[in-house]
């Protein structure tokens, strides 16, 4: 593709006039397999544009990374790179050599595409329509692009998503971390992370693991030294006089020479965010979109009130505010439906609304929202932070914008050896070497250009940034523990991953995310007052407990659902709740899965608040506890604050619902029932028995893939699906560096499911017909509890050259790795199938017994040949063949049994 070509297709996906300048390079680098490590620049010039360029460069040279994972801030309220994905990928069929490129690359096409859904190019989120929807991870061959926060894409690579269960972390490790160029957008605002990644990065080489991820940070504001790519000589030297904008590179310079008059106003302490809200209020005739930044909610609210309508201000619809404590659904929302903030937001689909308009943010606008404002009122903060606000204002460069810093008139000496409050000052100090603006009095240029070549030595950068914080350092070790997904109980050695996601900074207080669940109130107990109460309760805790781990495992909890605070605010809040409702149950969730039963009573025990720390508090919606979206104890409403069920996929119908007794009617068609709890009757002969059921859409559901398919399917049929899916998924990645690996996967499919053929297990799919081996129940296939792992009767089928004759002619290592595939295809088998599923109900005790003792020796062996990551992706492709095969409409089977 040369540079005509290139513009042409770049400007078509892109929907922009053509390529930047620094695009074109970085594609060229692309092309050559030469990714940066670190790519610095400005705000407002398309950074996200990184993702079209790998795309076109995928089209060309096919050994780039397969899947690009885009991460952003962990306080980002809008993913605007999936709408750009979004847009992109629609664009697809306009550039037609470049579609049929990505398609060479995917396994399954389908025969006949539907032109406005099938592309080549796979997207998930970890929010809205997206959210984990599996496209990116039932083809590894086909393109994807993955966009999440550091949480939620950091946990996962660490082998702990937040919000997945133990039988999908290893695939997600494995898809992330291999095959995967992972971009961290903003990185020096999370240099913890950034370090954990090129750790990674630097262990898998150690390692030589299968297909080693690549990592490029993407800042304006870098902390790391170092060469970097940059934009061209070209586009760094903009004339005096700007033309008019025709060429790519005159909007480069616009934008680099954005007019940002800034002043700052000092105030007495204690009186900042009044004087904030007091400028602010100022603009009120001008009808234009002011932008307010501060550091604190209290803040928030104080300028709220200056801005009120009662004290001169403007009507509450005028107002909006955007904080990192909002809840997911509301945050979303917030995005694509309110006219305020649809002022500021170039890209949103909301009615716009008119007059003076404010928005008032907190961190959690900073990063990662195309905000772009007329003029900004905000306190002072650090370097990098304000970098940050101040992309957020004339962010095209097409006007002309006034930014208020308020400070205090002096530092606070109480403070002087706080961190924070140094780089503050510091910041203060550089920016007023800022040159004074040409158009307007008392005020400095601002600009990008003006930033980039602002006077100060890297020490004086490096004192006026947020300060680094403890980042702790991974080992080996450390990999090793979190990779043991079979084991789901707290593990000595295995600490919780958060801290070494984000670092350890005094500065910053712990948090805890708080949301609310119809099942705590539900499967809530009720006892007696009798002389066994107290033993009774603790016994039935912890049943509910392991239930409830159990419950969550297949109906997670996801973003939308969450909010997140500080933990002392929280604390206050489930105090003040628990003043209303005291003996109301609430569930904490810890990272790694585990649930804890408590009363609020209990869990507002001030002596033991620090259990909260980076842990989930899940309410009953009885408890109320929430209002606008934000963690109120005072508000007693119930109504909207279960919203788990509000997901949905991409064509708005819901992926997951729970209904009662037979109010399904109508609502869960081409909806597989996941589980189902009946309540006994009452004592009171007039009350009946009532059954909860819950529901997954196959494609977009939580639960365990083998639930995927809505028909029963016989067993040769699954498992030539399953063979025909893995051979040509591994025809595509060409596994070089695996032997034979067509002939590996096509036996290890083969073999997969052979522990399906016992009796008992036809029982727990509702199989009652002798002539017909089964492999999926269907959706009324009548399935009960399941404890026989069938993953492990194939281990033991596959030793039977009888039953499996393909196995017997493979050489010693590659017949351990087909055993590890077989073993961890749902998730078991790392390292271990725990003592109540190590058995056989129809084979001799002692085959079972060897086999338990080989499955822990096995997976150690591989994963010292292929690395963690490298065998996490190995066995998951198979485990996505047969995703595809159970989603896969398939022959209904007619049986007297069935």
């Amino acid at each position: 593709m040369n540079k005509n070509e290139f513009a042409t297709a770049f400007a078509t996906l892109a929907g922009t006039p053509g390529p930047f300048p620094w695009q074109w390079e970085l594609y060229k680098r692309f092309i050559a397999g030469d990714i940066p490590a670190s790519c610095n620049l400005p705000t407002g010039l398309g950074k996200t544009s990184v993702i079209h360029v790998w795309l076109l460069a995928l089209s060309v040279n096919n050994k780039l990374p397969r899947r690009l994972v885009y991460v952003v801030n962990r306080r980002t309220v809008v993913d605007q790179t999936t709408n750009e994905v979004e847009n992109l990928r629609e664009r697809l069929p306009d550039v037609p050599e470049v579609e049929a490129a990505l398609w060479a690359l995917c396994s399954t096409r389908p025969e006949k595409p539907d032109p406005k859904r099938d592309r080549p190019l796979a997207i998930s989120t970890l929010r809205g329509q997206f959210a984990d929807n599996r496209e990116w991870s039932a083809d590894p061959s086909r393109p994807a692009v993955i966009c999440g926060t550091v949480d939620m894409i950091g946990s996962r690579l660490l082998f702990s998503g937040y919000g997945c269960g133990f039988k999908t972390r290893p695939l997600h490790a494995g898809f992330l971390g291999q095959d995967a160029l992972i971009v961290h957008d903003e990185a020096h605002l999370e240099p913890a992370f950034q370090k954990l990644l090129i750790e990674i990065e630097k262990e898998q080489q150690r390692c030589k693991d299968f297909r080693p991820l690549r990592v490029m940070e993407l800042t304006a504001t870098s902390r790391a030294g170092g060469e970097a790519f940059e934009l061209t000589k070209e586009e760094k030297a903009p004339p005096e006089e700007l033309p008019m904008p025709t060429e790519p590179v005159h909007y480069v310079w616009q934008r680099l020479k954005a007019k940002k008059g800034l002043r700052f106003w000092p105030t007495a302490r204690g009186e900042v965010a009044k004087k904030i809200g007091q400028l602010a209020r100022g603009r009120k005739e001008t009808g234009q979109a002011i932008l307010v930044f501060v550091r604190t909610i209290d803040d928030v609210k104080a300028v709220q009130e200056e801005l009120a309508e009662k004290k001169g201000g403007v009507p509450a619809e005028q107002v909006q505010v955007l904080t990192g404590t909002l809840r997911g659904l509301e945050r979303d929302r917030l995005a694509s439906e309110d006219a305020v903030f649809a002022r500021f937001f170039a890209k949103s689909k909301a009615k716009t609304r008119e007059g003076t308009v404010y928005l008032i943010c907190t961190s959690a606008g900073e990063v990662g929202v195309d905000l772009s404002a007329d003029h900004l009122v905000c306190d002072l903060t650090t370097l990098d932070s304000m970098a940050q606000r101040l992309g957020r204002v004339n962010r095209r460069g097409e006007g002309a914008a006034e930014v208020d810093v308020v400070c205090e008139s002096e530092p606070d000496p109480k403070k002087k050896d706080e961190v924070v409050e140094r780089a503050r000052w510091k910041t203060k100090e550089l920016l007023e070497r800022l040159p004074p603006c040409v158009w307007t009095t008392e005020r400095r240029e601002a600009s990008p250009l003006c930033l980039r070549n602002l006077n100060r030595t890297e020490e004086e950068r490096t004192a006026a940034f947020a300060p680094t914080p403890t980042i702790l350092p991974v080992s080996d070790i450390l990999f090793d523990a979190w990779a043991l997904t079979t084991i789901r109980a707290k593990l000595p050695g295995r600490p919780p991953v958060e801290p070494y996601l984000h670092g350890l900074a005094e500065w910053q207080p712990p948090e805890t995310h708080v949301a609310w669940r119809e099942e705590v109130w539900e499967l809530r107990l009720q006892f007696t007052s009798n002389e066994e109460r107290e033993q009774r309760e603790r016994t039935e805790r912890k049943l509910l407990a392991k239930f409830a781990e159990d419950l969550l495992e297949d109906y997670p909890l996801k973003p939308h659902e969450l909010l997140r605070d500080r933990t002392d605010r929280v604390f206050k809040h489930v105090t003040a709740i628990a003043a209303r409702r005291p003996d109301d149950y609430a569930w904490l969730v810890g990272d790694e899965g585990s649930v804890e039963v408590f009363t609020l009573q209990e869990l507002a025990d001030k002596d033991r608040k620090d259990r909260l720390n980076g842990r989930t508090v899940l309410l009953p919606p009885q408890a109320g506890g929430l209002l606008g979206g934000f963690l109120d104890g005072g508000a007693t409403s119930t109504a909207g604050l279960d919203v788990a069920d509000a997901l949905r996929d991409e064509e708005g119908n819901p992926r997951r619902l729970r209904v009662w007794d037979n109010e399904s009617e109508g609502r869960t068609e081409n909806m597989r029932l996941i589980r189902q709890i009946e309540f006994p009757a009452g004592e009171d002969e007039d009350a009946e028995g009532k059954v909860w059921r819950w529901f997954e859409r196959p494609q977009g559901g939580d639960g365990d893939w083998s639930r995927a398919n809505l028909k029963p399917v016989t067993w040769e049929t699954h498992t030539k699906d399953v063979t025909e899916n893995a051979t040509a998924i591994v025809e595509k990645l060409a596994l070089d560096d695996l032997r034979d690996p067509v002939e590996v996967f096509r036996v290890a499919a083969e073999c997969h499911d052979l522990g399906k053929r016992r009796n008992v297990f036809q029982a727990v799919l509702g199989n009652r017909d002798p002539n017909v081996w089964l492999a999926k129940s269907g959706a009324k296939g009548g399935r009960i509890a399941e404890t026989y792992r069938h993953e492990f009767g194939s281990l033991i089928d596959t030793a039977n050259p009888d039953l499996a004759p393909g196995f017997a002619h493979l050489s010693e290592d590659l017949k351990a790795f087909v055993l590890h595939v077989i073993a961890a295809h749902h998730g078991r088998g790392r390292p271990h199938f725990p003592e109540p599923e190590a058995f056989d109900p129809e084979r001799p005790d002692a085959d079972a017994k060897t086999v338990a003792r080989e499955v822990p020796r096995r997976f150690a062996q591989l994963q010292r040949k292929y690395g963690r990551w490298g065998l996490a992706y190995l066995e998951s492709l198979l485990r996505a063949a047969d995703y595809a095969a159970s989603a896969k409409p398939s022959e209904f089977v007619k049986g007297d049994g069935l």
